[in-house]
């Protein structure tokens, strides 16, 4: 695989990991699911944070810095650098902290994951765009049936939505697999899909979202990561990044955009 020339922003950053991603062996490709959902790690970890994040050895980490078009993980790293000069909310020095204090009991913890949901609430005006989700909410208003689908993780999220538009009265369907079973029989032209899968994707909900876009039915989905294959399939992405704590991830942030999604649906439904 070629080196390309190095990405001189973050927009061309992602647009090259996309671009990578799809060709890269097993331990590379990993390193690219880790730092894209993870991309404000980046400015204040070491190499072989970044690596045991990704479940990589370190060689391998910088052998993907390399394809990116860097010399190694310096250079990567300034560039994260220099973009949140003045602004950077150094959040994972500050749970660094917690960790070094021993904060092991139950009010360590909460207070490690409540400073974890804040970075992780306070990032969503950062990366969710306002006019695609305002797109997403005309799609989804417009839906005769809005079709959920969240496995695993996702599922929290998923059932919410199916609750709170069933509360106002707005018709929607929550596709659960239970048995195998993906309903894709019940999507029909006029519906409109709303997927929630973050990495590692949920292949179930990656399956239903391609099937729905070969037909044309428009997809909303709430994902993580730069290079989700649910970019390639022309859903309607929103992005969401939760800032995990001893590599457990909360859902504040995805929650927040969640509840955002089915109230301004409700309000646009006639």
């Amino acid at each position: 695989m070629n080196e390309s020339a190095v990405p001189t922003t973050v927009k061309a950053f992602e647009e090259r990991l996309l671009e990578v991603s799809g060709s890269l062996p097993k331990r590379l490709r990993q390193c690219a699911d880790y730092v894209a959902a993870n991309q404000d790690r980046i400015a204040v970890s070491t190499v072989a944070e970044m690596a045991e994040g990704a479940g990589v050895q370190p060689s391998a980490f910088m052998r993907f810095c390399q394809i990116m078009g860097f010399s190694g993980f310096s250079e990567m790293q300034r560039l994260f650098r220099d973009s949140y000069v003045g602004g950077w909310p150094d959040y994972a020095t500050r749970l660094d902290h917690l960790r070094e204090k021993g904060k092991e009991s139950g009010g360590g913890l909460l207070a490690e994951f409540v400073e974890a949901g804040r970075a992780s609430l306070e990032s969503l005006l950062k990366t969710v765009d306002p006019h695609e989700l305002d797109e997403a909410v005309s799609i989804l208003a417009k839906a005769d049936i809005i079709h959920i689908i969240g496995l695993r993780r996702s599922f929290p999220v998923a059932s919410y939505l199916a609750y709170a538009f069933e509360k106002m009265k707005v018709p929607a369907m929550l596709h659960s697999a239970v048995g195998k079973l993906d309903n894709q029989s019940a999507i029909r032209p006029g519906d409109a899909v709303l997927a929630i899968t973050f990495s590692p994707y949920s292949a179930e909900t990656i399956d239903l979202v391609t099937a729905a876009r070969s037909r044309d039915i428009p997809v909303v989905a709430l994902t993580d990561t730069a290079v989700s294959s649910l970019r390639k399939s022309g859903a309607r992405l929103i992005s969401v990044t939760e800032v995990d704590f001893g590599a457990f991830r909360s859902l504040s942030a995805t929650l927040c955009v969640a509840i955002t999604l089915a109230v301004a649906v409700g309000t646009q439904r006639d």
